[in-house]
């Protein structure tokens, strides 16, 4: 008997081990693994919560993640369309198929790193490791344009979101408008010719001059609850009205399907902007401000890209009237003096003509000179056009342009786009900067950038300085931010790391409120009703902006919002470090770079060798020096400049008279008035300082400039060292009024810089992370793409 209770225990024990071990064995899914996560975030949460700690963030990994898993779900459902959706990018076509087969477990994946990474932190803070500051949400209801930001509860505020969400979802849905996603209110991107989706567009107006109240409808019945911006989308023209106006798509662009100079688009126009402008007035939708344009450029040169979407294959008769007025009044109605200016022979200016798109080989010649002046003070004009219509009805509305940053910072000028003209012309900044986060996908693209820097930076930067130092009062709007993807460059495992970086930087550097390239997503997982089925988008980079963007990337989604809420909770932090003055001033001429086939190739050249110096830079130009407090800058580095104006000339000359220190490069600089024409006059000191350098290359230009503001470098030093021969740390320092420092470090670098914190009076110093409000050593390592706040003691 005992024999056989010991041997029916045995067998009892191996069984119950077999089956522990098949227990054991059992792998989980992914899914069920991330489900086990959330659950242990929950937990934690309700842990921290009961000991009153925020856990505004954990909510948003949690929604992520339960987000994901559901787009995970409906992307392995539906293998053909998520193939169909790689296959229209030209750079995953070819592996379409492979691509939508590892995608939704691709997801599960990312979903458990962020789930892994929040209950790591949120252990932490339990623990007393580390210790956060709450968050500060924007107040999506109550948010107001203040001076120079935007104010939420008191404080400066961040407001974020994506552009071009979902069309067709209600703008209640808060599954689409909520603090994970971001919740401004909008007028909707039109991308389709025909389509009338909440944006004000031509289509608004009917032939018999009465308006479309059904299409009104879309405008006018946006929710008075949550901010957000209107945008005048001027892509299409109704059929009436190229019967009444034949020339009316004659010298139309990329984003704009008519001739800006045609009195019967002008007409047109005006109606539609005075009505909404009426219809939307004091609405909380427009605290964003009404956007003029979308990316507007009118390249005008032979063999640009932009000629095969139509884009000024010619000009209009009014085009060209309004040029030879323009002409005539530019050279006094002397028309000898228009054709020995120009080798011609024009027997009156109603006889000037000109082929468009003008031959590059003429740049550097009076016609190329005038052409392209007159081209930027026509497009000047025309937004002047909508801006005086709109505050005739609506006096207080903000106004911006979304500015293409490529006609910017890349050196072609037959674009028509003064970038100085427009921001001094609105109310507010816009535009919407890109970074490229890693190598271009298209070969044709240099990315040697990618030997010294982790990603992108410099297109971005160099444009906020400038318009920063246009319009140092207003607000910054990027309302369609390409940080995370765009035609040049996606990555379908892009890194968390970079997301931080590059949207603390451009925040650092002035942008007050941001609308990411592109939330695409219906709550049910599918892409939105403009990306389902066959595409067919006149606009070239639509069709394939879904495939490896952040709506497949769960972490990085995740990401733009964790460093919203961090930006948010040190807003006063971040705009107490950007308000710092800008002592050194590089010379921009717009007569330069119209004329110069490098001209901003160079001028970036010197901007990045100052970058990472310790001061916020700046630009000054003719009107700034004339229209801005002179006491604000100290030095002003000439570089590269052959051709200014005489008006341009007598700034210069204006501000050294008036005290103020001028470095010239080389006697090349400034030689030249617009035409080519040698000028007999030079600068001289007056009252300021004039240094004129013979012969130097970049680094010995550097050097004086550094010296010359060498008082106005922050009592921290912040010693760098990355192993290399150039810098990849950009340093922000402020002294607060209770005599400590805040500073800020982001490394753009591939390589880890060892860091070593200092002050210049050698008194010794105590630091902390703010993020953590750990104690920091005063010599520590920044990782790439590391970005610290701390305070300096």
């Amino acid at each position: 008997m005992k024999s056989v209770l010991a041997k029916s225990f045995l067998y009892l024990s191996v069984f119950l081990l077999l089956a522990a071990c098949k227990q054991e064995s059992k792998v989980l899914s992914l899914e069920e693994e991330a489900r086990e996560k959330i659950e242990t975030l929950k937990s934690l949460m309700e842990d921290a919560q009961s000991k009153s700690i925020d856990v505004t963030r954990e909510e948003t990994i949690i929604w992520f993640s339960e987000q994901f898993l559901k787009f995970a779900n409906w992307d392995e459902a539906n293998p053909e369309a998520i193939a169909m959706a790689f296959g229209y990018e030209r750079y995953y076509a070819d592996n379409k198929d492979s691509l939508a087969a590892k995608l939704p477990d691709f997801e599960r994946q990312k979903v458990i790193q962020i789930l892994d990474k929040g209950i790591e932190t949120l252990n932490q803070e339990l623990a007393g490791d580390i210790k956060r500051r709450p968050v500060n949400k924007v107040d999506w209801q109550n948010t107001k344009a203040g001076n120079n930001m935007f104010v939420s509860n008191g404080k400066p505020s961040f407001p974020y979101d994506y552009f071009s969400k979902t069309v067709g979802q209600p703008l209640t849905n808060k599954d689409i408008y909520n603090d994970h996603l971001g919740a401004l209110y909008h007028g909707g991107e039109n991308l389709y010719p025909v389509d009338h989706d909440r944006a004000i567009n031509s289509f608004l107006l009917k032939e018999d001059g009465t308006f479309d109240e059904e299409l009104m409808k879309e405008l006018t019945g946006i929710p008075d609850t949550n901010i957000g911006f209107l945008i005048y989308w001027s892509m299409g023209i109704p059929e009436w009205v190229e019967k009444k106006e034949p020339e009316i798509r004659k010298g139309r662009s990329l984003f704009t399907g008519f001739d800006i100079d045609n009195p019967v688009a002008r007409d047109l126009w005006g109606k539609i902007i005075r009505r909404t402008g009426e219809l939307t007035k004091g609405k909380k939708v427009t605290e964003l401000g009404y956007i003029f344009a979308n990316e507007p450029h009118w390249y005008s040169e032979k063999n640009h890209w932009t000629y095969r979407f139509k884009e000024m294959n010619g000009i209009s008769s009014y085009t060209l009237n309004n040029f030879r007025n323009w002409l005539k009044n530019k050279y006094n109605n002397n028309i000898q003096k228009l054709n020995a200016n120009w080798d011609s022979s024009f027997k009156s200016f109603n006889g000037v003509e000109i082929e468009i798109p003008i031959d590059t080989a003429l740049q550097g010649k009076p016609i190329w000179y005038d052409w392209n002046r007159y081209h930027m003070d026509r497009s000047t004009s025309w937004f002047k056009f909508m801006q005086d219509e709109l505050h005739a009805v609506n006096p207080d509305a903000n106004t911006h342009i979304k500015l293409f940053p490529r006609t910017f910072y890349e050196d072609s000028r037959s674009h028509g786009m003064d970038f100085e003209a427009l921001t001094e012309l609105t109310t507010m900044i816009g535009h919407d900067a890109k970074a490229l986060g890693s190598p271009s996908i298209r070969p044709h693209i240099n990315s040697d950038w990618y030997k010294n820097y982790a990603y992108k930076w410099d297109g971005m930067a160099i444009l906020h300085d400038f318009l920063e130092s246009v319009g140092p009062d207003k607000i910054n709007v990027n309302s369609e931010s390409h940080f995370l993807s765009s035609g040049m460059w996606r990555d379908l495992d892009s890194r968390t790391s970079y997301v931080r970086n590059v949207y603390w930087l451009a925040t650092l550097m002035g942008m007050d409120a941001n609308m990411g390239w592109f939330w695409a997503r219906d709550p049910d997982g599918s892409p939105e009703d403009r990306l389902e089925g066959e595409l067919d988008f006149f606009d070239p980079g639509l069709g394939g902006a879904y495939a490896g963007s952040n709506n497949m990337q769960p972490h990085i989604t995740n990401e733009v919002t964790q460093v919203m809420y961090d930006l948010n909770s040190f807003s006063e932090e971040i705009v107490a470090l950007r308000k710092q003055p800008r002592p050194l001033r590089l010379f921009y001429s717009e007569t330069s770079a119209i004329n110069t086939s490098d001209y901003m190739t160079q001028t970036g050249k010197l901007y990045k060798s100052l970058f990472f110096e310790g001061l916020s830079l700046g630009f000054v130009t003719k009107n700034i020096i004339e229209k801005q407090d002179n006491s604000t800058w100290n030095t002003v580095v000439v570089y590269k400049t052959k051709y200014i104006t005489d008006a341009e000339f007598n700034a210069l000359q204006s501000y050294l008279n008036n005290g103020g220190t001028v470095i010239i490069d080389s006697e090349e600089s400034l030689s030249m008035n617009e035409y080519g024409k040698k000028r007999s006059n030079k600068l001289t000191a007056g009252k300021g300082k004039l240094m004129e350098m013979k012969n130097v290359d970049m680094a010995e230009i550097k050097k004086v400039a550094l010296e010359e503001v060498a008082d106005y470098m922050p009592d921290v030093i912040i010693e760098s060292n990355n192993g290399k021969d150039y810098k990849t740390t950009i340093s922000r320092v402020v002294k607060q009024e209770d005599g400590t420092y805040l500073v800020n470090l982001l490394n753009v670098g591939h390589d880890t810089a060892k860091i070593r914190l200092s002050l210049k009076s050698g008194t010794p110093v105590t630091i902390h992370d703010l993020m953590t409000e750990n104690p920091v050593d005063a010599e520590f390592d920044l990782a790439s793409e590391e970005v610290l706040l701390l305070k300096v003691k």
